[in-house]
This record gives C-alpha cells, sequence and structure tokens, in this order.
C-alpha cells in the first residue's frame, strides 16, 4: 500500500538509511548487507562505536530467530516461569535473551552425556525453552559475525555484565529503535507509545512480567495486536538517554502528548551541556 510505503521510506530517513535524494546513504550501504530489519542493521552498527558488538550480535541473533520461550503445559506454568527467572536480567528482556544465549552456549559446550545432542535436548526441556530456536539463533549469529568480517567492522571483546557495557548495549539498541519507545501512563502497567499513541501491556513472557516490575519507560523490540496488544522483548531506559540519542526532526514529528513534554523538558535540560560540548569541539 502507498501508505506503508511512504512510512518505510520515512522509516529509512529517520535511521539515516536515505541521503537528500531519496537513495541510500552510505550509512544505508553498510546496514543493507545485513539480512535484518533495519532498526536491528542500525543498532548493530552503533554497537561498532559503542564497544559491544559482540553483545549487539546475540541480541539480533534471538529477536531474529524464533522466540525460545515453550508454552508451558497446564499446571506447568509457574514452575516454567521460575525456570526462566534463572536467567532474568534487571535491566530488561534484551539482556535476559542474552543470559539465556549463554547458558544454552556453555549446556552444549559443556555436555553430562556422551550424546552432545540430547544434552542440550533435555537441558532446553528442563527450562521450558525451545532447542531449535536457540540453534537457529547460534547459525544466525555465525552468519552475522561472517558479514562483519567480510565488510571489516570490528567486533569488540565481549564484557557482558559491567555497568559500562550495560549502557552501551542501551545506547546500540536506542540508535535503531528510538522509533520503539513507550511509556507507563498510569503506573498499572498500560505502555502508551510515543510513535502512534496505540496502548500496549508487557508480553507473558517479558521478565518483568515475572518479577512484577513494572519501569516506567522503556524501548521494545515488536508491538503485537495478534497477542493481546502487547509490546515483546522490553528493556528499561531512561528519558535522559532517549534525549541523548533520538533525532530531532524525528522528535519534533511525534504527535502531542504528556510523554513528548516530559521528554522536551528533559532535551531542554540537557541543551546547555551539548552547546559546552560543541564549543569544546
Amino acid at each position: 500500500a502507498p501508505e506503508s510505503l511512504m512510512q518505510a521510506l520515512e522509516d529509512l530517513d529517520y535511521l539515516a538509511a536515505l541521503d537528500n535524494d531519496g537513495n541510500l546513504s552510505e550509512f544505508g550501504i553498510i546496514m543493507s548487507e545485513f539480512p535484518l530489519d533495519p532498526q536491528l542493521s542500525k543498532s548493530l552498527l552503533a554497537s561498532c562505536e559503542f564497544e559491544c558488538v559482540d553483545e549487539m550480535l546475540t541480541i539480533a541473533a534471538m529477536v531474529t530467530a524464533p522466540s525460545c520461550f515453550l508454552h508451558a503445559p497446564p499446571g506447568t506454568e509457574e514452575i516454567a516461569r521460575s525456570r526462566w527467572r534463572c536467567f532474568s536480567h534487571p535491566a530488561g528482556d534484551h539482556f535476559t535473551l542474552i543470559n539465556i544465549f549463554n547458558a544454552f552456549k556453555a549446556a552444549t559446550a559443556n555436555p553430562t552425556h556422551p550424546g552432545k545432542h540430547f544434552s542440550s535436548e533435555k537441558w532446553c526441556r528442563d527450562y521450558f525453552l525451545s532447542c531449535s530456536a536457540l540453534s537457529t539463533a547460534e547459525m544466525i549469529r555465525a552468519e552475522l559475525v561472517e558479514i562483519m568480517k567480510r565488510i571489516e567492522l570490528p567486533i569488540s571483546e565481549p564484557d557482558f555484565g559491567s555497568e559500562v557495557n550495560l549502557l552501551s548495549i542501551k545506547k546500540a539498541l536506542l540508535s535503531g529503535y528510538f522509533m520503539h519507545v513507550a511509556r507507563d501512563v498510569d503506573g498499572s502497567g498500560n505502555y502508551l507509545m510515543l510513535t502512534h499513541k496505540q496502548v500496549a501491556q508487557l508480553h507473558p513472557f517479558s521478565s518483568y512480567d515475572s518479577t512484577r516490575r513494572i519501569p516506567e519507560w522503556v524501548l521494545f523490540h515488536e508491538f503485537s495486536i495478534s497477542e493481546g496488544n502487547s509490546i515483546r522483548v522490553v528493556s528499561e531506559i531512561s528519558p535522559h538517554l532517549f534525549a541523548e540519542l533520538v533525532p530531532q526532526y524525528y522528535f519534533s514529528n511525534l504527535p502531542p502528548s504528556e510523554s513528548k513534554v516530559i521528554l522536551q523538558e528533559v532535551i531542554n535540560h540537557l541543551a546547555p551541556v551539548s552547546a559546552t560540548k560543541e564549543e569544546q569541539k
């Protein structure tokens, strides 16, 4: 549909993937090397700048592969939640996915049974996780690493868990997903999206759902109407971080809302600092 095409072009423009003539920019050409959604390509390239490539490769693979969470059989839902809680990361679902992937890799690298395949299958069953989805993520990640090497992009050393690394991952994610930000408007988990004012709830597979914690500002991977207006793969962000990384022309085109007013105040507060930095440059 023409509206969809226009929206797609606008999104690519916000991501700096197009030049003034509407052709792919140099940055857009590099983004197009990856068989990923444009937002994810942008986040992966931004991770080179923020030196968290290893972790971003894992996130990209995990969100591109099918969901690794299995629907627990009736009566076992609480057991499944408690098993998933082992991997929960306080910073959010993107970080939880890294924990799951790393645990899967460790389990398959050190099989307790002579048959490696049996070991990984059993480990996944024990944690109510899909072995095929995690194996797919492993293959996608290896393919992305090959592309990074082919186009000679730097791959930083793993540093998952440090405060600096966690902040860097959030910055890389926001660089691509600033259009996927929502705010809890009433303290009860009703998230109003900045872009099109849809209201959504957290997906039941979210680590926040099992910890019962409701962050105010979140970045999400996708919005699903079919799954009860839910946002999937969600991590907490701060308005300050959003204000620091959002392109100004995208922000100015956002529809008026209370969230936009709050963010504008943050941007105004940051402006004198940014001006000083520019003068120093």
